[in-house]
């Protein structure tokens, strides 16, 4: 089974909880603080292997939750950081935020590493807090939440040369005949239902990787047929050839073929236009197949080189790969994302609004809500089991403005106030 997109949950490590505690060596009157800080949690980190071919694993493994860092502990020693989670890879592999669409990584070469969810850093020990006015605190924060987030896993197949056209135009017999690849080859429409890699060698010691990609039909952008699943593997294609029935078995004009498909192939994506084209005149060795080649070539600009072959004799077929090595050693590769080409770097400076500390909303029972972010974190990494904590906790919140809006909503002495899963009685 091909899979080439998944949806998984990744979580950085959390950070390890810093420690209260004192020294009480014999001999060392007034002792002070001496609690440890926390490790840093493990990153999720995606790495390549070029061994992987498909997203398979991730159908059995969606959930990847990176291990939390050491606690601190006494005599002021620091918790150890987590090793980082390594995910492994296929070649080719997009990763995308899936709330935001936003592309975290491209991630292409063998050994490419990636860092997906960021662990979170360790809670300061006792020690951190010590001042003049306070010097013996008991007072240590907890470690700080991974990063947790959804992301979508794209493979996009790392050819240089990939076949399209309408199903059952002799794709995968091109494939079968130029290379040692052995796709499934059959008298009926999508027999190839996953894309095929193979090696290509031409006479003269040249190579390259040939894809051949499941038919595309009208209205394969949008969703109709197989295509679709498949027409981001073009994306990184560097010449595209585009294999046609010019024996017209089926019925159906070769031209109209022609337009179709580079219509589909423009719908889908623009810039897939801007890559170099080879159109593959195969069946050549069939009855009427010369006299709809030569109307075909009237009604096509001189700008796509056209190669008549019959993948089933072999005919033409060393032209044509001779054609398709000299195309792909003048053709540069088309990146993913849009990327500056001169070798100057600049940083674009841009206003961003901050985004808002916390909200305050109202259930049903009337109790305020407090939510956002900034004040949940502040909240995950207090120990409520100590006093001098639980004080901080509510200063930060006073200093946040919490208090503040909950007095200009309404909020009145002894109201409930809910945070996360737990609730607290609001006091003047």
């Amino acid at each position: 089974m091909f899979v080439d997109r998944v949806k998984i949950y990744v979580k950085g490590g959390d950070g390890g909880n810093g420690m209260v505690a004192f020294r009480r060596e014999k001999y060392v009157p007034k002792g002070g603080p001496a609690g440890g800080d926390g490790g840093k949690g493990a990153d999720v980190v995606f790495e390549v292997d070029e061994g992987l071919r498909t997203l398979m694993d991730f159908r059995y493994q969606r959930h990847f939750k990176a291990p939390r860092g050491e606690h601190g502990m006494s005599k002021n020693q620091h918790g150890k950081n987590a090793k980082d989670m390594i995910v492994k890879v296929p070649p080719g592999t997009v990763v995308m935020n899936e709330q935001t669409k936003e592309v975290i990584a491209d991630l292409v070469e063998h050994g490419h590493r990636a860092v997906i969810a960021k662990g979170g850093r360790g809670g300061r020990g006792n020690t951190r807090f010590a001042t003049p006015a306070n010097p013996a605190p008991e007072l240590s924060e907890n470690g700080e939440p991974g990063q947790e987030l959804e992301v979508i896993l794209e493979l996009k197949l790392l050819a240089d040369v990939g076949l399209v056209g309408f199903p059952s135009v002799g794709k995968s017999t091109l494939l079968s005949v130029v290379s040692s690849a052995k796709p499934k080859i059959a008298e009926y429409h999508f027999t190839t239902i996953v894309p095929n890699l193979g090696m290509v060698e031409t006479e003269d010691g040249r190579s390259f990787v040939m894809a051949d990609l499941p038919g595309l039909i009208e209205g394969a952008h949008s969703g109709v047929g197989l295509g679709h699943q498949f027409l981001r593997h073009i994306e990184r294609t560097r010449v595209i050839v585009h294999v046609i029935d010019m024996a017209a078995t089926e019925g159906r004009d070769p031209y109209e073929d022609f337009v179709t498909i580079n219509n589909e192939l423009k719908e889908y994506n623009l810039r897939l236009t801007e890559r170099p084209q080879l159109i593959v005149a195969n069946k050549m060795d069939m009855p009427e197949a010369e006299e709809n080649l030569r109307i075909f070539k009237e009604k096509v600009s001189e700008n796509f080189p056209i190669f008549p072959i019959s993948a089933v004799t072999k005919k033409g077929l060393r032209d044509l790969l001779f054609a398709i090595a000299d195309k792909l050693e003048e053709t540069p590769e088309f990146p993913l994302e849009h990327q500056e080409e001169s070798g100057v770097h600049r940083v674009v400076y841009k206003h961003e609004a901050d985004v808002d500390s916390f909200t305050i909303t109202r259930d049903s029972a009337g109790s305020f809500i407090v939510s956002g972010e900034k004040v949940e974190k502040l909240f995950k990494m207090t120990d409520f089991t100590r006093e001098e904590s639980v004080r901080r906790f509510a200063r930060q919140l006073r200093g946040l403005g919490v208090d503040d809006a909950l007095r200009s909503k309404g909020a009145k002495d002894g109201d409930t106030v809910k945070l996360l899963d737990f609730e607290f009685e609001f006091i003047e």
